[in-house]
């Protein structure tokens, strides 16, 4: 079950959704510390926190998903996202070198097509970070948060999705520790709740970061099932507003 674009930019533009993003990016920052020249992709609604890698890399992009909807981004420059179907994304093979899975992975009903497709867009050398909601954790059962909805995920469960999925996950991060409780005092202490939290209760986090690469070897057969299943068109990202003529816009920024 996809959550609508417009509750999810609706939660980023609260206090509890900035502090969130901001304990999220803090992680993905410890696991990507330097992305200069590489070409950058997120899927799901990613755009938060894909603007604090813009200035370094070659190119940022941004797939939302048609069960979603999809919003522009950013607001005072080329539009940099598209609209397409996450399990047919329109890039070539090898073609990524760094994928962020962000309110995703949770709610595609298509869990393997969608995972095989990223593994054919992204380079050999690349790497797939997945942000999920924990279920242990408060945020999963806090449904006035994207959090709260689709599929949670244990530890456990997570690393053996992406296994056979043909992804070795490498990295595991722990993020949101705060209630997920739109106070004043609990978001103003957000990074102390992170501190602690990662140290003294770590099971508790509200989403799990993690970080897999691929594993070349046991790819070939699916991933060539899957191109002769699909004739990829070139992508209208570069000039104009590059977005599908049903796929709608907004004037609304993430950074």
């Amino acid at each position: 079950m996809w959550n609508d674009v417009v509750d999810l930019r609706d939660f980023y533009a609260t206090a509890l959704g900035r502090a969130a993003q901001r304990m999220i990016r803090a992680r993905l920052r410890e696991i990507w510390p330097d992305l200069t020249g590489q070409r950058v992709l997120g899927i799901g609604f990613a755009t938060p926190y894909l603007g604090a890698f813009r200035a370094e890399c070659e190119r940022v992009l941004a797939v939302m998903p048609a069960g979603q909807g999809v919003l522009r981004w950013p607001l005072n420059d080329r539009c940099l996202t598209h609209l397409a179907d996450e399990t047919e994304l329109p890039f070539p093979d090898l073609s990524i070198d760094r994928i962020l899975l962000v309110h995703s992975l949770e709610c595609t009903e298509r869990t393997r097509p969608m995972l095989r497709e990223v593994w054919r867009v992204l380079a050999d050398s690349g790497s797939l970070v997945v942000v999920a909601p924990n279920r242990r954790g408060l945020w999963a059962r806090a449904e006035r948060t994207p959090f709260g909805y689709g599929r949670p995920f244990s530890h456990g469960q997570l690393t053996r999705l992406l296994r056979e999925n043909m992804f070795m996950p490498v990295r595991a991060e722990r993020a949101l520790f705060a209630p997920p409780i739109s106070l004043r005092i609990i978001i103003h202490f957000a990074e102390i709740w992170e501190r602690v939290g990662r140290r003294v209760f770590p099971g508790l986090a509200g989403v799990y970061v993690v970080e897999a690469v691929k594993q070349i070897y046991v790819g070939t057969s699916a991933v060539g099932e899957a191109k002769r299943k699909r004739s990829l068109a070139p992508v209208p990202l570069i000039g104009g507003d590059g977005l599908r003529r049903d796929g709608g816009a907004s004037n609304d920024r993430h950074d």
